[in-house]
């Protein structure tokens, strides 16, 4: 895939985050199952992976399933978690030719024996890649934060630090993105115009963009447009 002339001309963000949404949509428009659904929305992630790679993106950050997904009917749910199987067993096939470096941000406890161990695996293989990406797996930003906040209070309680000791810095350092710079853009596709519990604290500054395109349907024009928009922003930072 071949960035677009215009796009070419600037530089990615380093880091962009993606909220995958819209597939349910997608496929009632078609009269298909959900599940057919969730199978259009992961061919979707595998060509924008792809170009962003192309691209030049050093981190990309995918919504893959959150904490609030677990409500869905156990039907959906089973085939989101094949899906996701049948993709990690592909990826690590895969992965020395592609050599994508995986993160998994979420409590991977809720998954079966056989997807905590896939996503182990992958984690393991790829971590001397060199372009990233973080999958947002049984994931919410507000769980995250307390998950965050309980462990620092572990460490206090165990004598590692005071509780005045507590920074932004610091509590970063216990958020599933410890070391992984925080995204300038933020996509949500679907015409949907909220965060939905995504990177809550990382998003403090980053540039949201919201486009009126089901994710199945989200192509390579569609994050040029996006990438279009983020230059046309003006990044102050809370300065004049």
């Amino acid at each position: 895939m071949t960035p677009s002339a215009d796009v070419n001309k600037l530089p990615p963000p380093r880091h962009i985050a993606i909220i995958m949404d819209g597939n349910g949509r997608w496929a009632k428009k078609r009269g298909l199952p959900r599940t057919a659904g969730h199978a259009a929305g992961a061919e979707a992630f595998r060509r924008i992976a792809n170009y962003c790679r192309t691209l030049g993106v050093e981190y990309l950050t995918v919504y893959a399933f959150s904490t609030e997904n677990w409500k869905r009917s156990s039907d959906e749910v089973a085939g989101i978690m094949r899906l996701l199987g049948k993709y990690l067993q592909e990826a690590l096939s895969d992965m020395e030719k592609n050599r994508v470096r995986f993160r998994f941000f979420g409590d991977l406890t809720r998954l079966t024996p056989e997807l905590q161990k896939l996503c182990m695996e992958a984690q393991n293989r790829s971590a001397d890649y060199d372009v990233q990406v973080n999958f947002c797996l049984n994931y919410g930003g507000r769980d995250e934060i307390v998950r965050a906040a309980k462990n620092f209070a572990r460490d206090v309680a165990d004598g590692k630090y005071q509780p005045e000791d507590l920074t932004e810095e610091r509590l970063s350092a216990y958020l599933y993105s410890a070391d992984v710079p925080d995204p300038e853009l933020i996509i949500r596709p679907s015409g949907e115009l909220r965060t939905s519990n995504f990177l809550l604290w990382q998003s403090a500054y980053s540039e949201y963009v919201f486009l009126n395109v089901l994710w199945p349907d989200f192509g390579p024009e569609d994050l040029d447009e996006a990438i279009a928009e983020y230059h046309r922003r003006n990044r102050r930072f809370g300065g004049v």
